[in-house]
């Protein structure tokens, strides 16, 4: 989860390396902000600076006592996993001859092992964490071979788990070399320097243009070349590509946080990621299909792999297949997946959704499906990374960079993606008629716009949440698609706000829920829309009805025209007319607006609440 970053340069040392270190941090904070650090190589030999808590404690430090100048940097903004967030246990550690400065992401299963090894032959340890290992065994091969490459390719050989490595050397004072297992590296190609990072927004304002590392790979950056080989040290090929945002994405651009600027940012993405999904003559395509049409057609089932949120946009998409395709889905938490002995083959088709496609959890699901023969159709927001690379087919959402550690635009371009992937399969199966299909196209084109409404008219929610900043439990009901959705909306609250959040399909009540019920209780009810589906829209207001008796605060979402719910609701909040598998894609809006304002009103950090991070990158 934590975020690494990578700088070499050509010229005379200056301060440059700290600059594009530092800058990269404060684009990686989201993925972990425990503690943050760097060292540099400068003439005067190896420096290094790092501090507990935000990085703005390490930026703090650093004016203090500023660095020499540099020729060559790494930094680390790091998550927790082995070791208490302390200033000793951050990033990066270094040798006991102090050259040698290594920082990680992820995690070093048999670290105790090893750690004993070197205890046994004097080594002085000053952390609790798995990453000095890996320090003092890539110092001691070093010490042997004279190469940083040679001695990370002989290091990561003995290192069992997930993990990047990134390390340099006050002896090479223009080399950073780097290395990954099951955790995300992405090389930046510039112009008498180079750069690394967990993620292209760590070098975005310097280049777009990267390339992407394979598996059990190790790379060795210096200002004027980028040199990648296997674990054999074989020189291997790498795929460059090309990052189609800037910057500038990167930024608030007057928004108070990111989550308030991606929760408006939520009309595009869709759009976005809409576009260009069409033939000329109408026919959906997808982005990278390696799976032959012959094999799609005899899918059997589905099975949706996700975990958090991407589960929940897994959820949606159920209803929209299995409506639309006539087969069977199942959704499944990608870190129970592999562990239940699951039943799939080379008739089932895996669908994986991550929004950075570096989740862990997934892609030890995927592995695990495509050794069952199953073939596996990657939904995912970034370019280059694991999930697309070792899948058999991607279709990319176009959400742009998302900062904020809770993920919303990311969420609504994975339903609008899991939409586009029903409607090829329906297309390609036979399922529907081009002119059902087009009709749907068409409706979801109008999305954007819909959604747009809803952030317009935000100042309802955002007075509601101010007035209950109080609370210490919301309830939230479903039927449907609106399952999903009040399983988000809770979850959203939970990550924000710190309070105690439920979501429930509503038929679940009398079943035990309507227990937490009491006088005041807020609720908020997702109501489906009363065209076309009168038995269901039924059926919620008779439990708004329920948890109304009971003296629960009704908070009803409902479509434009909706009266129905009118004389049970304390609030109503409206949304536009949309057809019901739809939904969704309005109905959440109002609950992101509302977490998001009510942790502001809590006076809590909205991008980056406590304990979590942006991506998980360790089972």
């Amino acid at each position: 989860m934590c975020g690494i970053v990578g700088y070499v340069g050509r010229g005379e040392p200056s301060g440059r390396p700290l600059d594009v270190v530092m800058e990269g941090l404060g684009r990686l904070e989201y993925r972990g902000y425990d503690s943050a650090g760097v060292a540099l190589v400068t003439p005067q030999g190896l420096q290094w600076a790092k501090r507990a808590g935000k990085l703005t404690n390490l930026s703090q430090a650093l004016e203090r006592r500023p660095p020499a100048p540099a020729t060559a940097a790494i930094g680390h903004t790091r998550w927790a996993t082995h070791g208490a967030p302390t200033d000793v246990n951050a990033h990066p550690h270094i040798s006991q001859d102090g050259k040698l400065a290594l920082i990680h992401n992820g995690i070093i299963e048999n670290f105790n092992t090893l750690k004993e090894e070197l205890l046994a032959d004097g080594v002085s340890f000053l952390s609790e964490t798995d990453t000095e290992v890996a320090a003092h065994l890539l110092s001691r091969a070093f010490d042997r071979l004279g190469d940083l490459t040679e001695a990370m390719r002989a290091v990561t050989r003995e290192l069992e788990g997930a993990f990047t490595l990134l390390a340099v050397h006050a002896d090479m004072p223009r080399t950073v070399v780097g290395a990954r297992r099951n955790s995300p590296l992405v090389v930046g190609l510039g112009d008498g320097e180079n750069f690394l990072g967990s993620d292209v927004a760590a070098f975005i304002s310097h280049t777009r243009s990267a390339l992407e590392l394979g598996q059990d790979q190790i790379v060795t950056i210096t200002p004027d070349s980028v040199e990648v080989i296997d674990g054999d040290g074989v020189p291997v090929e790498v795929k460059a590509f090309t990052v189609d945002w800037d910057a500038s994405a990167a930024v608030k651009g007057g928004f108070r946080t990111f989550m308030e600027k991606e929760i408006h940012e939520q009309p595009k993405a869709v759009a976005d990621t809409l576009l260009g999904r069409t033939t000329v003559g109408g026919h959906l395509t997808l982005d990278e299909l390696r799976i032959d049409e012959v094999v799609l057609r005899s899918v059997d089932k589905i099975v949706v792999i996700a975990c958090g949120t991407a589960a929940y946009a897994g959820h949606v998409a159920k209803y929209a297949i299995e409506h639309w395709c006539r087969i069977p889905v199942e959704v499944e938490l990608a870190h129970e997946f592999r562990y239940r002995d699951p039943v799939v083959n080379e008739k089932t088709l895996v669908v994986a959704i991550s929004q950075s496609g570096e989740t862990m959890d997934t892609i030890m699901a995927v592995r695990h499906a495509r050794e069952q023969g199953s073939k596996v159709l990657a939904v995912v927001n970034t370019h280059g990374s694991t999930i697309p690379r070792e899948s058999d087919a991607v279709l990319y959402t176009h959400a742009g960079p998302e900062v904020a550690v809770a993920s919303t635009k990311a969420f609504l371009a994975q339903i609008t993606a899991c939409y586009l992937l029903g409607l090829y399969l329906a297309q390609l199966r036979g399922n529907m008629y081009q002119d059902e299909i087009g009709r749907i196209l068409a409706e979801l084109a109008l999305m954007p716009e819909r959604i747009q409404r809803v952030v317009d008219n935000e100042e309802q929610v955002r007075k509601l949440a101010h007035s209950m900043k109080d609370v210490t439990s919301v309830l939230f009901l479903g039927r449907h698609v609106g399952f999903p959705v009040a399983m988000e909306g809770a979850l959203k609250l939970k990550e924000l706000a710190y309070i105690h959040a439920e979501g429930f399909a509503a038929g679940e009540l009398k079943h035990g829920p309507i227990a937490l019920v009491d006088v005041g209780t807020p609720v908020f009810v997702i109501v489906p829309s009363p065209r076309g589906r009168d038995h269901l829209h039924a059926k919620v207001v008779s439990n708004i009805q329920e948890v109304r008796a009971r003296g629960a605060r009704t908070l009803v979402i409902a479509e434009d025209g909706d009266a129905a719910v009118e004389p049970f609701a304390d609030v109503v909040i409206r949304v536009p007319q949309t057809p019901t598998l739809l939904a969704p894609l309005v109905t959440v809006v109002p609950l992101q607006i509302f977490a998001c304002e009510l942790a502001a009103a809590k006076g809590l950090d909205v991008d980056q609440p406590r304990n979590l991070a942006k991506s998980v990158t360790v089972e």
